[in-house]
């Protein structure tokens, strides 16, 4: 896919319906042929429009009309350049656990977190949120409501807890892990979150003073490298989950598929929820065609995929 079609993609399928601005954005630079050049001299992992989107409202990229954001970017980039080589995208929505608790309830005992590519960890603390799914089913944690509520609306009839899930250990992987406690990895993360959505940058505020309190632990590393030591690492009397949510297609297909080879070997739980093509030997289980899935991730678990899901985590469509 070159890099206009990826732009074009991205407000077709992504954008559409939940970011006026981005969608006007991508559709204009995927029409642009000088912009394009820009983008293109960068390495391809780093024209990712997420990315490229973000770090221009980092650095005070205009977002009035796609002309003056056009001016802006051939004014600034240099700037914008250093900043998308410099940052990594690590949206750390703390909306996806919603569509992950269904699966976490239905595992027994203490459980073992570990996340790849955990960015500031916010996915690590289930229990320390409270949900409302379908505006009926509300889940607390035992010390009462949180103030992080994760709405989820749902079909096919999930297995939905009543309770919350006992953590016993969290633990999280990344290249490059933020630090809830620094303003600048914080204002990056805020960066992040597409300009519209007023009520996912409170719960990214809220989710943080949370992981202040009870930091997850954090190591910086290559998940195909380090994810069997932070297994093994584990208490022995818990059950081990590894997951993962919009992570894996930042790799290319060999790492993927090496990451896979990785888990499905180690002794634990597998959860993962990823766009349809980054693991096709479970996006081809699925009962539908591709083209159905249109911008939703793939959850999935052990390997056989049983959910389609928001990728924010505010739809769980149960299919499993």
């Amino acid at each position: 896919m070159n890099t206009a079609e990826w732009y074009r993609r991205f407000a077709r399928l992504e954008a559409h319906g939940s970011s006026p601005l981005y969608e006007l954005l991508s559709t204009g630079i995927a029409e642009d042929a000088e912009i394009l050049a820009l983008i293109d001299r960068l390495p391809e992992h780093k024209r990712q429009p997420n990315l490229v989107l973000g770090a221009a409202r980092h650095h005070g990229g205009p977002a009035d009309s796609y002309a003056s954001f056009r001016t802006w970017v051939l004014s600034n980039w240099t700037t914008l350049k250093q900043a998308v080589l410099a940052r990594s995208t690590q949206t750390n929505e703390a909306g996806r656990v919603a569509v992950l608790l269904p699966l976490l309830g239905l595992l027994r005992g203490r459980l073992s977190l570990i996340e790849v590519g955990a960015s500031a960890g916010l996915c690590l603390l289930p229990d320390r949120y409270s949900y409302l799914y379908d505006e009926a089913h509300r889940i607390d944690p035992e010390t009462g409501p949180s103030p992080v509520q994760l709405a989820c609306a749902t079909t096919g009839n999930p297995p939905l807890p009543d309770r919350l899930p006992t953590i016993a250990y969290r633990a999280g992987i990344d290249l490059h892990p933020l630090d809830v406690t620094d303003h600048d990895d914080m204002a990056w993360l805020d960066s992040l979150v597409w300009p519209e959505h007023h009520s996912r940058r409170e719960r990214l505020h809220r989710a943080a003073a949370i992981a202040r309190e009870e930091a997850p632990h954090l190591i910086r590393g290559d998940l195909n490298a380090d994810i069997a030591d932070l297994v093994r690492q584990a208490p022995a009397d818990t059950t081990v989950v590894v997951f993962h949510s919009a992570v894996l297609n930042y790799l290319d297909a060999d790492a993927r598929a090496a990451f896979q080879d990785t888990v499905e070997a180690l002794p634990c739980q597998w959860i993962a929820n990823e766009g349809p093509g980054v693991l096709p030997n479970i996006t081809r289980r699925l009962a539908i065609p591709v083209e159905q899935i249109g911008g939703r991730f793939v959850l999935s678990f052990n390997g056989r995929p049983v959910a389609l899901t928001g990728g924010h985590g505010q739809t769980l469509d149960w299919i499993g």
